[in-house]
């Protein structure tokens, strides 16, 4: 049975965020969450009351703000605030961002600083534990109110209303799914449509995402690496520990260390460490692995750092503070998020850009020292992997557009007073392209220097690079005539994706960095 995460005042962590949005992990709401949640409603309440206007709970929205609403119009203001601002466009979010936006908007609701009532964060904890997921449409998001209209399709959903799959995968109707799961939809009180949509948790959820999986991708371009300079009778020697020192970056330390890990022990490598071996130095693709590597992990540890302050955050508009008091702020701008999301997409840009200039070389008779052309088995009349290079060189050139910075646009909005907005969500949609694009081009790495290693033999690999390209063997045959080669690319992908051929690797070695 799988734990539930509870949810309380404080902080979630990265890997609980992973947990609920990819495997469906249960979530409740903690002791101190309730407690929290009915005191700021409480103060709600008497705003609610009260004859002086108070943003968002007797007023209206945004540069509607100016009128007051009379209590028997507030129920209609939440509800016609949750539809109108439902009006995203395009297909629809994967299941997986989708659950990571409800359960960072409902940690905010635990918080006790939006003002909504117990049972409306209860029934959101029960979509997230029944699987229902609302339909949230690709584009509409400017990154500033939060992701208002993203976090209004699961609102809507709340209510009742709109279209949701549920635990099976089925689109039905979010009525139907919410009656099956036993739960009543919400009719929204003063300040509860503001606090269900006023937040950052759409691009924040994709952020902590690539994160999790950005930390794995830099362990496999360290091993594509390796790979691919025993293959290409690259030397170890750039990888010292002493050398990495002259230039203190801790990234750069954990790359060479992986390097000198993967590489410790191979045969080919030892066949050309002497005297004999004329060459002067590696290409920068082989030789400036770690500097790439280690930078990609440097700018990732910022990223990272930047998500957990936000996974302690409170965001909403306004806000129900300590001391009861209820104020406007502009939390809810996603630039601190906007921005690591853009380095992140760099980043992944240019270690896959290095990555695919070393399967450039190990295809190139002139540059693969011995090599058969294209690693072909008879080349001319087979073409090897010529065409598996120019997919990652596609790639590439795909992510280095989307590397462009999505944060440094804006748009305004609202009548001009939202005149300034972040373009977080946007980034945070390309970096997820980007993840994947890095993903198939470290694949075709591994595949390519894999084949290279087999040509090299009688010659062995080291333990660490070994242990992988057998794993990699159980997927995708060795050396021979051209087959049908996409599935045995997209079979590499997955084997990367599954981390099946880093737990080889470090099971031969022990755990890298």
């Amino acid at each position: 049975m799988r734990a539930v995460i509870e949810l309380g005042r404080g902080p979630l962590r990265a890997f609980e965020v992973v947990a609920v949005a990819r495997d469906s992990a249960p979530v409740g709401l903690g002791a101190d969450a309730l407690a929290a949640i009915a005191e700021a409603r409480a103060r709600v309440d008497a705003l609610a009351a009260s004859p002086i206007p108070a943003y968002g709970i007797s007023t209206g929205f945004g540069a509607l703000a100016t009128r007051h609403i009379p209590p028997e119009r507030r129920a209609a203001l939440q509800r016609s605030l949750i539809r109108s601002h439902a009006a995203g466009s395009g297909p629809e979010v994967e299941r997986e961002v989708v659950r990571a936006l409800m359960l960072l908007r409902l940690r905010t609701l635990a918080s006790g600083r939006t003002g909504v009532r117990t049972e409306t964060a209860t029934a959101l904890a029960g979509l997230l534990n029944a699987g229902i997921t609302p339909v949230v449409p690709e584009y509409g998001s400017l990154g500033c109110s939060g992701d208002l209209a993203p976090l209004s399709a699961v609102a809507l959903a709340l209510m009742g209303e709109g279209s949701v799959f549920d635990a099976a995968g089925a689109l039905v109707p979010a009525t139907d799914a919410l009656a099956a799961a036993g739960i009543a939809p919400v009719v929204l009180a003063e300040k509860e449509g503001l606090a269900l949509i006023n937040g950052t948790d759409g691009m924040l959820g994709m952020l902590v995402l690539a994160c999790h999986d950005l930390t794995t991708l830099v362990r496999h371009a360290d091993l594509a690496a390796a790979m691919s300079v025993e293959a290409l009778l690259g030397t170890d020697r750039v990888f010292a520990a002493d050398l990495q020192e002259l230039r203190p970056h801790p990234g750069q330390a954990a790359a060479a260390a992986n390097l000198r890990a993967l590489l410790q022990g191979s045969a080919i490598v030892a066949s050309h460490a002497g005297p004999e071996d004329t060459r002067v130095q590696d290409a920068y693709s082989l030789r400036c692995a770690p500097q790439v590597a280690g930078a990609v992990r440097d700018t990732l540890a910022h990223a990272m750092t930047v998500a957990d302050r936000e996974l302690a955050a409170a965001i909403d508009n306004p806000v129900v503070l300590a001391d009861g008091r209820v104020e406007s702020n502009g939390n809810f701008h996603g630039a601190p998020i906007g921005y690591v999301l853009d380095f992140l997409a760099i980043a992944a840009a240019d270690l896959a850009s290095i990555s695919e200039r070393r399967t450039d070389r190990l295809l190139d008779g002139h540059r693969s020292h011995g090599l058969p052309a294209f690693l072909a088995h008879d080349p001319g009349v087979d073409s090897g992997y010529m065409i598996a290079q120019y997919t990652a060189a596609g790639i590439v050139s795909e992510l280095k557009r989307l590397a462009v910075p999505a944060s440094v646009d804006s748009i305004p909005s609202s009548a001009m007073q939202e005149d300034h907005v972040s373009m977080g969500w946007a980034a945070a949609r390309k970096l997820r392209r980007s993840v994947d694009g890095l993903r198939r081009v470290l694949a075709i790495e591994i595949l390519t220097a894999a084949r290279g290693l087999d040509l090299r033999a009688p010659l062995t690999p080291a333990p660490g690079s070994g242990a992988a390209l057998a794993k990699l063997r159980e997927r995708v045959p060795g050396p021979g005539p051209d087959r049908h080669l996409a599935p045995d690319i997209e079979a590499a992908v997955e084997a990367v994706r599954t981390g099946e051929l880093l737990a080889a690797a470090e099971s031969a070695i022990g755990a890298l960095r």
